[in-house]
């Protein structure tokens, strides 16, 4: 039931779609993953970087921005977590406040009190805007179900789009105009997802969707937002073969779509093979249709790592370093966003937590807002990168 009642943060935590699609499995028996005879070679792997500079800087060095997702449950009442996001961030991603259901959780009343803050915080540190998200088949307000039907969808979907965007027209780096619409378990032969939108607007909604925002905000950069298929597997080899075509699609029909956003919710565990080849024919295959692509909600999960946490540590590094490297050579990638800055925030907790009861650690700072050797493999990354 897509109306199901949700909490406020449970919906923030939403935002990175179904645990399934992710390829966080629990019950798993063995004790630290594969990953932990593989981080013996890491023991001795060098994760020194040079100077101080902050992960912001370190982008912008390359014609790149780093930022993070954050939210104002947060932000607003905890200074030092500010201050790192004022420190570290050139770009700022609402979690949750501008998903359907918290700006118009009441039919026809928008409340934008959140996200104006938000956008007010990334004005005075003078950092960028992103919008996250406009259409996806989750966190929709209780009176959806009740109220949108075949006759009235596609006025309601125009109208909330169009408001949402206006409200925001100029603020905006880019906006995840579409999130997670591929679900090849769905059956159809275009891979789209049985969502709500799909069942009363058709497989054009997509598109109607990015002609709208587009016109309530033309300086903005539109972005279709996707999980679950930077790994070798044959599942999410499909799953890219299916978001590929979806673009070849929006682009021969001259939808203003400029860019792909890829989640990148990683494993720690050595338990999904990551083919950095693979992976960076995709990217070029994106990038030969004229499109940005941006990684929007990049973490790497520890659950299934041994409880020491300078292997653990070594590990996570090594997952980001060896991910963006691959993903940095491909010169059409604009913008690296981790799903949270500091393990004091983090939906990992709640939704990944280690069955040992010890804290998670998948982000660039630690609970202290500290930074730990995974802000030194994205640094580095950084470093490394080719200038845009």
């Amino acid at each position: 039931m897509f109306s199901k009642r949700m909490t406020r943060r449970r919906s923030l935590w939403l935002g990175l779609g179904s645990l399934a699609t992710i390829g966080i499995s629990k019950g798993l028996s063995h004790k630290y993953g594969s990953s932990y005879m593989q981080s013996l070679d890491r023991k001795h792997k060098d994760f020194q970087v040079v100077g101080t500079a902050s992960l912001r800087q370190r982008a912008a060095a390359k014609g790149l921005i780093y930022g993070s997702a954050g939210n104002y449950e947060t932000l607003s009442v905890d200074p030092t977590l500010a201050n790192s996001f004022a420190q570290e961030c050139g770009i700022l991603v609402p979690e949750g406040e501008l998903k359907w259901g918290f700006v118009q959780g009441i039919r026809n009343r928008f409340d934008f009190t959140q996200g104006d803050w938000l956008a007010n915080f990334t004005r005075t540190h003078n950092m960028l805007l992103r919008g996250h998200t406009l259409v996806w088949h989750l966190v929709l307000p209780e009176w959806f179900e009740k109220v949108v039907n075949r006759q009235n969808a596609e006025r309601i979907f125009i109208e909330h789009i169009a408001t949402v965007t206006k409200h925001y027209a100029g603020q905006m780096h880019s906006w995840d105009v579409v999130n997670e619409a591929i679900d090849l378990d769905h059956g159809r032969s275009d891979g789209l997802r049985q969502s709500p939108w799909l069942k009363f607007l058709g497989p054009d909604y997509i598109e109607l969707a990015f002609r709208v925002a587009a016109e309530a905000d033309p300086k903005a950069l539109l972005v279709y937002n996707e999980t679950a298929f930077e790994y070798n597997s044959s599942r999410d080899k499909a799953r890219r073969t299916a978001i590929l075509k979806l673009l070849e699609r929006l682009k021969s029909k001259g939808a203003p779509i400029h860019a792909l956003g890829i989640q990148s919710h990683l494993r720690g565990d050595g338990k999904a093979d990551f083919n950095a080849k693979n992976f960076r024919s995709f990217l070029a295959d994106v990038a030969s249709l004229g499109l940005k692509i941006l990684i929007t909600e990049l973490d790497v999960t520890d659950d299934e790592l041994t409880a020491d946490i300078d292997i653990r540590d070594r590990i996570i590094a090594d997952v980001y370093e060896d991910y963006l490297s691959t993903v940095l050579d491909e010169p059409a990638v604009i913008a690296v966003l981790t799903w949270g800055l500091s393990d004091k925030v983090t939906w990992i907790s709640e939704y990944a937590p280690r069955s040992d009861g010890k804290a998670v650690r998948p982000l660039p700072l630690d609970d202290s807002f500290q930074r730990k050797l995974a802000w030194n493999g994205i640094a580095r990354a950084f470093d490394n990168a080719p200038k845009r």
